[in-house]
């Protein structure tokens, strides 16, 4: 956001330019991504969109971490229960698919290893305690709580809009969602109880 406050409609115009970015950089990517179809849909200027963001990166960057944010807040981790954790990303990703879009291009375009992001805009320290609390009470298997969490969220990204192998959308019928919903369920519960079947 910038540094001074934004009148009611300079906070619109704010608002319609990370609208449209955020569907721009999850279509093209951050280096096919254009400015200028960005403040020509967004009804702004060049200049006014810099003022905000600094730059096309810097657009780029409020989006992403505000995606970060958003999947934090809206799916909370239960660490008891990582398999309705991972039914409800993949309810998420269903809603909103440029948000694990712009995810994959961040990894694609800009950390190819390694964590996603720097440490210091990691989000991660609530959901690794979380399973490493659990793991203490008995609930999940032992192990590296990140490599649990990133087994989870893997498994919850097998339909998803970046799938290799098939991309569900929230068009299909709901019974086929149902179905998928309890294979992963089972197969997380499987995956990560500490006891095993």
């Amino acid at each position: 956001m910038p540094d001074q406050p934004l009148t009611s409609r300079g906070a619109a115009t704010y608002q319609r330019i990370l609208d449209v970015a955020t569907q721009e950089f999850a279509e093209h990517g951050i280096a096919g991504a254009r400015v200028e179809r960005i403040v020509a849909a967004a009804r702004t200027n060049k200049a006014q969109l810099y003022a905000y963001f600094g730059s096309k990166d810097g657009l780029f960057d409020a989006i992403f971490f505000g995606s970060l944010e958003r999947i934090m807040n809206v799916v909370p981790i239960d660490a008891g229960d990582l398999a309705d954790w991972a039914v409800r990303l993949y309810d998420e990703y269903l809603r909103r698919p440029d948000l694990i879009r712009l995810a994959t291009w961040a990894r694609l375009e800009r950390r190819p290893a390694g964590h996603l992001v720097d440490d210091p805009d990691r989000l991660d320290d609530g959901k690794l305690q979380a399973i490493a609390e659990a793991q203490a009470a008995g609930l999940v298997r032992q192990g590296d709580p990140f490599d649990v969490m990133a087994l989870v969220i893997a498994m919850s990204m097998a339909w998803s809009p970046v799938s290799n192998v098939y991309a569900a959308t929230a068009q299909e019928p709901t019974e086929v969602h149902e179905q998928r919903r309890a294979l992963l369920r089972e197969s997380v519960r499987r995956a990560v109880s500490a006891e095993q079947p």
